[in-house]
């Protein structure tokens, strides 16, 4: 028994002392390994602020904009952050991409840059309403826009209630001598109907009942609105002509919040026109509503002009310039050229080049600031030094959209689908197209009709590639330009729909004389990935009222995919051509 526990110390102190001469190392080799790779990352990591991503730091800390810690930046299987994207330098050659250097601008003029319209003066607007009920017998105005005078005849009117009236005074005006306060009662009446003591008198003299009654102009002016047809049925008080005199007319202007304490009565104007850019008109301010329109975040500010000769035209857009009452201090103002910003409807962004030579580019939120003409404001989301798209947005929005990054079209992010994924990738497609998703804008039909025009080219231009014609391709390309030039863009009244499209037509008409300019069909089908991109924005952004099929090649675009549209939906593909021409499907219907 002595014997074993002799062995079992011995056993013990072997342990403690392999524990002390090795453990220790061991654990110390480990501890160093960990050290040693901990210290790696670090050395590879960059961290980043949630919200103000334009901080990179190469190590932790706060934010030194708002002070919250900062977090590590996620890098891709590419070492491209999880929101950038690389470009070749040949697709920037193609689609025309310049960048600018953002810097602080201590040249800016104290001038406030802002848009507007003109409108009618309400103060002059009257409505030419019925003033008894009956039938419109003959109606003397054809068409809103004509001229009328005071006193001038604008209808004949049947009504069995004046008929009646009428044959009351004659009876009244027989027993005049005898029941004077009965003839004086329906005079009184007569005159409440607007009738005066010329045709009351005309009536007593000739003895005879007028049955078409004439109605006439109480003012004069322009007829703005027709409300009534030959023929129709009227009760007292319906509403027949709206007319108005444009001899003065209003210019109103919508002044965002962040704009007001720039403004104030009495503040002089300079206002020009788009019908007469040269032709400057001196006002001041008259108005500016105590009411904000919270849907828009704008106040109405208005000014009184005259227009004795006629050139101003309700609708028309105007620009006007005012000197700012806010002091701008020297190097205070960021701004960038208007060219650089999209819009999406609730924010406003525009494009990153990040720093090196390689063309790498991120999507950035802005707030903006002040208009200033050819530039904007930038009060957060970009900093001194910064270099920024500034030619070619749409394209780059649209090459982030096919990388499935962050972009206008798909503001939160995430790979485009190829079609083999199983029932929950599916879903997660739905889901991410309900995000695409933009609110349709309220334009004209007429406005419609002709993006239609341009959309019917683009077919044309895409079934030549499908047909592996270059020639005919080049030909399209060259009638698709002529119709998006017969697009009247004065059909957009409304001033976002109107701005959007002029960044949506310069991206146009850069990618389509591009595909005009080459026969070379590989270059052709590379320029149709952007072209589909902005004609699919269009639609999305202002319809066409026709179904149209939203379609889908994993392996076109180097296997990024890429889209394009057609009126049907059987799959011919524009980017391979006969070599793969059913590649692809549908993954969206835009109606």
């Amino acid at each position: 028994m002595k014997k074993y526990n002799i062995y079992i110390g011995i056993l013990a102190i072997g342990l403690a002392l392999g524990w002390v001469l090795f453990g220790t190392s061991s654990s110390s080799t480990t501890t160093q390994q960990e050290h040693n790779h901990e210290l790696t990352e670090s050395e590879n990591q960059q961290w980043t602020c949630a919200m103000h991503p334009q901080i990179i730091q190469p190590e932790a800390g706060d934010c030194p904009i708002c002070g919250m810690n900062l977090i590590p930046t996620e890098a891709s299987s590419d070492g491209l952050a999880v929101n950038q994207f690389k470009l070749s330098k040949n697709a920037l050659a193609l689609a025309n991409i310049e960048t600018t250097i953002i810097t602080r601008n201590t040249n800016i003029s104290n001038e406030l840059v802002i848009s507007g319209k003109i409108k009618e003066n309400e103060k002059n607007t009257a409505i030419q309403t019925a003033h008894f009920g009956g039938r419109i017998e003959k109606l003397y105005i054809n068409s809103k826009g004509e001229q009328v005078s005071k006193g001038q005849l604008l209808a004949l009117i049947y009504s069995p209630e004046l008929v009646t009236a009428q044959e009351e005074l004659l009876t009244a005006f027989s027993m005049k001598s005898t029941q004077p306060n009965l003839y004086k009662a329906v005079r009184n009446k007569l005159k409440l109907w607007k009738l005066s003591e010329s045709q009351m008198n005309k009536i007593e003299n000739t003895k005879n009942v007028i049955p078409n009654f004439p109605i006439y102009a109480n003012v004069s002016g322009i007829v703005t609105m027709k409300m009534v047809e030959e023929g129709n049925h009227i009760k007292e008080g319906s509403p027949l002509l709206k007319i108005a005199n444009l001899t003065t007319v209003w210019a109103t202007f919508d002044i965002y919040e962040k704009q007001l304490s720039s403004i104030k009565k009495g503040d002089e104007i300079s206002i020009t026109t788009n019908a007469y850019p040269l032709k400057k008109i001196k006002a001041v301010i008259t108005f500016i509503d105590p009411i904000l329109n919270t849907s828009t975040r704008t106040t109405l500010v208005r000014t009184e002009l005259n227009n004795k000769n006629g050139l101003l035209k309700p609708g028309m857009f105007i620009q006007g310039k005012l000197k700012s009452n806010l002091k701008i201090k020297e190097n205070s103002i960021l701004t960038i050229p208007k060219t650089a910003v999209l819009w999406t409807g609730k924010q406003s962004i525009v494009y990153v080049k990040t720093l090196g030579n390689e063309p790498v580019f991120e999507l950035r939120e802005v707030l903006l600031g002040n208009d200033l003409g050819k530039d904007f404001e930038i009060i957060t989301g970009l900093i001194n030094g910064e270099e920024i798209v500034t030619n070619g947005t749409f394209t780059v929005d649209a090459a982030a959209q096919l990388q499935g990054k962050k972009s206008m079209m798909n503001p939160k992010g995430g790979k485009i689908m190829t079609g083999h994924e199983n029932h929950i990738g599916m879903q997660e497609l739905k889901n991410e197209k309900k995000d695409m998703k933009f609110d349709r804008l309220h334009v004209s039909i007429k406005f419609q009709e002709q993006l239609k025009g341009v959309f019917n080219n683009y077919i044309l231009l895409k079934n030549a590639l499908v047909n592996d014609d270059s020639s005919t391709a080049q030909k399209a390309a060259n009638d698709l330009i002529s119709t998006l030039q017969k697009v009247d863009m004065k059909l957009l009244t409304d001033t976002k729909a109107h701005n959007l499209w002029m960044n949506i037509l310069k991206e146009l008409n850069t990618t389509i004389k591009s595909i005009s300019s080459t026969t070379a069909i590989k270059i052709q089908r590379e320029l149709f990935i952007i072209l589909s991109t902005h004609i699919t924005k269009s639609i999305a952004l202002f319809g066409i009222n026709q179904k149209v099929y939203n379609q889908f090649c994993p392996m076109a675009n180097g296997d990024k995919g890429a889209f394009w549209l057609s009126t049907e939906a059987q799959i011919l593909n524009p980017y391979f051509g006969s070599s793969m021409l059913n590649c692809g499907s549908v993954k969206e219907i835009l109606e």
